[in-house]
C-alpha cells in the first residue's frame, strides 16, 4: 500500500510580455515546479501572438497523508519509483481570447500529488497547478510494439448477451459489457505493460458508487489488477484518437482529474458521458509526426483525465508518419472550467515503446518516461488556431535528446530543437491555422 504525496507549488509571476509568433518561450508546469504561458492570437493581423509569463521564485512543499515530507526524501522516492504522480499535469494551455493582454498577471499557487507505489494508493488531494498538453487527430496504424487485443482469456464472455464491438466507430452498449472484458473490440487500445489488464488508470470511487452531481474528494488508485466494481477505468486510444469518457459531474473536488468507464456494482461497464456513445474519437487533425531517424522513437501521451502518467503509446518507426491527437478545446476535457490540451513525452530513439511509455524506464531511467528530454504540446483553441509547442522537460530532467526536431508546414513561424538548443529561449510554440497541416519532424542531429 502506498500513501499519497502532494507537491504544493506557488509561483510568483513578475510580469507579462507580448511577443510575436516566432521565437517565443514556453514554460511548462512539471513534476517539481509550476509555470504558465498564456497564448494569444491576433486574428486580424493574421499572426499568432504569445503573451509570455515571466516566472518568479517557486516555492515547493511535499505532503504525504497531510504531513510535510522533506524535499530530498520525497524527490528520492519519486526518482526511485517509490511514488507515482497523481494530478501533476494540469492544463497550462487555456483557449486564448482574441485580445492580447500585457498587464501584470499573477498565478495562484498549486498542488501536485504523488502516490507511493504498491498494490493500491489513496489520493486525498490533487493539483490546482497548470501544465500544457497537446494532441492532434487523424487515424494511423497502431504502434507495432503494442497490443490492441487483450489476451484470449479475457476476451471471452464479454457480456451475458455475448455482445462484441466492430471497432472504433462502434457504439458502446452501456451496462451490457462485463468489467473483466477489455473493450478493444470497441476501439480502445490494450496497453499491457501498465499491469492493469489493458487499462491505463484505475480509480476506486469512495463507497463504490458515482453520485449524480457529487465531486469525488478521495479515491484509491490500484496499480495492479483488473477493472472491478466501483472503479473508474481509463483507457488509451489509437494514434489520432482520444478517449471520450470521463464523469463530468464527478471530477475531483480539489482538482483531481478522473477519467474512463465506470464499472457498476453489478460488474458491468457504463458510459460516463452518454452523449458520446463511442469510446474513442478523433481530434481536430492536421498535426503529424514523421520519423526520419535510423531507429524508432517513442512519443508518449499522458493519461488525462486520469493519473496523468505518460503511458499512451505512439511508436514512430523509421520512415513512418503518424497523427498526433489534436484536442479541440471547446469540446475536450475541462479542468476547473479551463480548456485543456494534449501533452506528449519525447524519448530518446532506440528505447522500446513499452519501456519508454511508462513512469520509470528500466533501460534509460534518466532519459525516458517521466525523465524524457522533451515535451510536445498540441491543442486547437476556440479561435481556430492549433498551437504546437516543443520544450524541455525541465526542471524534471537535464537530459539532452539524442536527435533533432523541427515543426514544418502551414505554421506561423519557426520552431526547432538542434543539438539540444531551441529556436526559442526555452522552447518554442507556433500556430497552425484551420485547414492547414503541420509535421513534427524527428531527424538525426545536424541533418
Amino acid at each position: 500500500m502506498k500513501g499519497i504525496i502532494g507537491l504544493a507549488l506557488a509561483a510568483a509571476v513578475s510580469g507579462v510580455v507580448a511577443q510575436p509568433h516566432n521565437h517565443h518561450g514556453h514554460h511548462h508546469a512539471k513534476k517539481h515546479t509550476h509555470g504558465s504561458v498564456d497564448k494569444r492570437a491576433d486574428a486580424v493581423a493574421g499572426t499568432v501572438v504569445v503573451t509570455k509569463v515571466v516566472q518568479g521564485p517557486t516555492v515547493v512543499e511535499y505532503v504525504l497523508d497531510g504531513k510535510k515530507v522533506p524535499a530530498k526524501e520525497a524527490e528520492k522516492g519519486i526518482k526511485e519509483g517509490g511514488y507515482v504522480v497523481l494530478g501533476s499535469s494540469k492544463p497550462s494551455f487555456v483557449a486564448p481570447p482574441p485580445v492580447v493582454s500585457t498587464s501584470i498577471a499573477s498565478v495562484p499557487g498549486g498542488a501536485q500529488f504523488f502516490a507511493k507505489t504498491s498494490s493500491t494508493s489513496t489520493s486525498t488531494s490533487t493539483s490546482s497547478s497548470t501544465t500544457s498538453s497537446i494532441p492532434t487527430t487523424s487515424s494511423s496504424p497502431i504502434p507495432s510494439s503494442t497490443s490492441s487485443e487483450p489476451p484470449a482469456a479475457t476476451s471471452s464472455a464479454a457480456s451475458d448477451e455475448n455482445i462484441t464491438g466492430g471497432g472504433l466507430d462502434s457504439k458502446f452498449p452501456s451496462g451490457k459489457i462485463r468489467c473483466d472484458h477489455f473493450p478493444s473490440d470497441f476501439g480502445a487500445l490494450y496497453v499491457d505493460w501498465v499491469g492493469l489488464a489493458g487499462w491505463t488508470t484505475l480509480a476506486k470511487v469512495p463507497g463504490g458508487r458515482l453520485m449524480k452531481g457529487v465531486a469525488i474528494n478521495n479515491y484509491e488508485q490500484p496499480i495492479t489488477g483488473p477493472c472491478q466494481p466501483g472503479m473508474l477505468c481509463s483507457y488509451a486510444c489509437p494514434p489520432g484518437y482520444q478517449k471520450t469518457q470521463w464523469p463530468e459531474e464527478n471530477q475531483g473536488a480539489t482538482g483531481q482529474s478522473i477519467g474512463g468507464l465506470y464499472c457498476n456494482t453489478d460488474g458491468y461497464l457504463e458510459l460516463t458521458r452518454e452523449n458520446h456513445p463511442t469510446l474513442c474519437e478523433p481530434g481536430a487533425g492536421g498535426v503529424y509526426v514523421k520519423n526520419l531517424l535510423p531507429k524508432s522513437a517513442a512519443i508518449c501521451r499522458t493519461d488525462y483525465p486520469g493519473n496523468e502518467a505518460m503511458v499512451i503509446p505512439l511508436e514512430t518507426n523509421p520512415g513512418g508518419q503518424y497523427p498526433l491527437t489534436n484536442p479541440v478545446s471547446s469540446t475536450y476535457y475541462k479542468w476547473k472550467g479551463q480548456a485543456t490540451t494534449a501533452q506528449y513525452y519525447v524519448n530518446n530513439m532506440g528505447i522500446p515503446v513499452d519501456d519508454a511509455c511508462t513512469w520509470n524506464s528500466k533501460s534509460c531511467p534518466d532519459c525516458a518516461g517521466n525523465w524524457a528530454p522533451v515535451n510536445v504540446g498540441v491543442g486547437k483553441s476556440d479561435d481556430g488556431i492549433t498551437y504546437i509547442s516543443i520544450f524541455p522537460n525541465a526542471p524534471t530532467t537535464t537530459a539532452i535528446l539524442n536527435f533533432d526536431m523541427e515543426i514544418k508546414g502551414d505554421i506561423s513561424g519557426e520552431c526547432w530543437l538542434k543539438n539540444g538548443e531551441y529556436s526559442g529561449n526555452n522552447g518554442c510554440t507556433v500556430g497552425l491555422r484551420e485547414g492547414g497541416t503541420a509535421t513534427v519532424i524527428l531527424k538525426p542531429r545536424g541533418a
